[in-house]
């Protein structure tokens, strides 16, 4: 039974070295950047299961983000090697992803938070309270569920 709960929450990871143009005067990141990140590690998640915003947007759907939660726990520095985590944590009436921003050396937690995304459909503007069927014949191929 614990494989088949674990086999619901896909998991991907992805380094990130924080640029100096992401740092602000006081030497490090500037807070709007960690969103950036998350977004790189959202768009490999989805990419992980055949479901990228090309992929999205070919599937008749838009998914705008509709809720953005982050919790800042230490700073990341220029030039810091960054592991960010995305996990897939709900799927059946939206996509929901929960992030945790570690170093990358250490291990220790820098920022945690989380992205809500919503289907609309691209033709009427209409929201759908279910997500669409793509998204589990997606999954699906993928074994995740």
């Amino acid at each position: 039974m614990i494989m088949e709960t674990q086999l619901f929450k896909l998991t991907i990871c992805i380094d990130v070295e924080v640029p100096f143009h992401d740092v602000d005067a006081m030497n490090v990141a500037w807070h709007g950047h960690y969103v950036k990140y998350f977004e790189l590690a959202r768009c490999a998640l989805l990419r992980r299961f055949d479901y990228d915003y090309p992929q999205m947007q070919a599937s008749g759907y838009l998914w705008p983000i509709v809720e953005c939660s982050l919790k800042y726990v230490r700073p990341a520095r220029y030039s810091q090697r960054l592991r960010v985590e995305a996990t897939l944590v709900e799927y059946e009436n939206r996509i929901k992803i929960a992030y945790l921003i570690r170093d990358a050396a250490s291990g220790e937690r820098l920022t945690k938070g989380h992205t809500t995304q919503v289907a609309v459909d691209a033709d009427s503007g209409e929201l759908q309270f279910v997500s669409p069927a793509v998204v589990f014949a997606k999954l699906e191929r993928a074994c995740l569920c």
